[in-house]
């Protein structure tokens, strides 16, 4: 047997062994089911989905979050102000809300996540990353975080939903506070560039009664569809940067590498040639653009060194 063929071998073997210990589990009444019973201690989890026979999942600290400060922020001092004091609500254990953020791709959305877990990780604030594909556990992670002093932020990065996928399902558990979802300890902060998370077709407009799939009342399964984004207390909207506002972000990142913006003509002028040839202009851009400059001038500047001394 060759190799190639061993491998795919190897990897139904161990599908299969994982659809059969799940199917196995399912049987077993719950205090027989075998569960991570302590959390590691860390700032930021992962959930990693089944981890061996009777086990579906577990919560994997990540060693070195990568965090950022609300300063490093640019042009969106209205949803900081508006996450960070819900955030503080959350931490100190008064009333707060479910977030999504919606808009523009790079302008923050994420950054400003692990912004609050960098501003609040000191008064117990934790975060805990989902992948969309596995929402329909998260009933199992709350089980597992219930008695936990700290406050937890479940993550849900880029989230959106194509035509047949259900795992949204999971998601509105936790969001509408049904009996096995929704702690006091919890939050679910979700971006999408997205307004409407699931999938919306032409045909979910035409006003008839009856579906062309024989569907009675497809308006129903259009409310289905815009509902999941309404069960968000808190929405936040995110816009591309104008000109100027995308030269201020260019111009802060490059101050952190001792470099200004306004010593040089020709940096304004690169650095607008740099957004327009990615067709949009917003922090993330900026920031790629500030480290692209940064790291070519100082590797200039160490070969006019290297050269000197030769």
């Amino acid at each position: 047997m060759n190799d190639k063929l061993s491998k795919r071998c190897d990897s139904g073997l161990i599908q299969a062994m994982d659809r059969l210990s799940t199917t196995l589990e399912s049987f077993l009444p719950d205090d027989q089911r075998q569960t991570q019973t302590a959390l590691p201690d860390a700032l930021a989890y992962r959930w990693q989905y089944s981890r061996g026979m009777f086990m579906r999942g577990a919560l994997v600290p990540v060693l070195s979050p990568q965090l950022i400060s609300f300063s490093n922020l640019r042009n969106i001092d209205k949803q900081i102000d508006q996450l960070y004091n819900n955030t503080r609500q959350f931490v100190n254990g008064f009333p707060a809300n479910n977030v999504l953020m919606t808009g523009a791709r790079g302008t923050g959305k994420s950054s400003l996540v692990r912004a609050c877990l960098e501003a609040f990780h000191n008064e117990g604030l934790r975060l805990i990353e989902v992948e969309k594909e596995h929402l329909n556990d998260l009933p199992d992670i709350l089980n597992l975080i219930r008695n936990n002093k700290e406050k937890y932020l479940i993550f849900c990065d880029d989230l959106s939903f194509e035509e047949g996928e259900n795992s949204y399902k999971g998601l509105k558990t936790v969001l509408d506070g049904s009996i096995v979802g929704s702690l006091d300890n919890v939050l679910v902060y979700a971006t999408s560039n997205r307004r409407h998370l699931l999938t919306e077709r032409m045909s979910d407009n035409l006003e008839h009664r009856q579906g062309e799939q024989g569907e009675i009342h497809p308006g129903d399964a259009v409310e289905e569809k815009i509902s999941l984004s309404d069960r968000f207390g808190l929405q936040l909207t995110f816009y591309s940067f104008n000109q100027d506002q995308y030269l201020d972000a260019v111009n802060h990142w490059l101050n952190s590498f001792g470099i200004k913006l306004s010593d040089d003509e020709s940096i304004r002028n690169e650095a607008i040639q740099w957004a327009t040839g990615r067709g949009t202009r917003s922090g993330r851009i900026a920031w790629q653009f500030a480290r692209d400059y940064a790291g070519r001038k100082m590797m200039s500047e160490t070969d006019a060194l290297n050269s000197h001394i030769t």
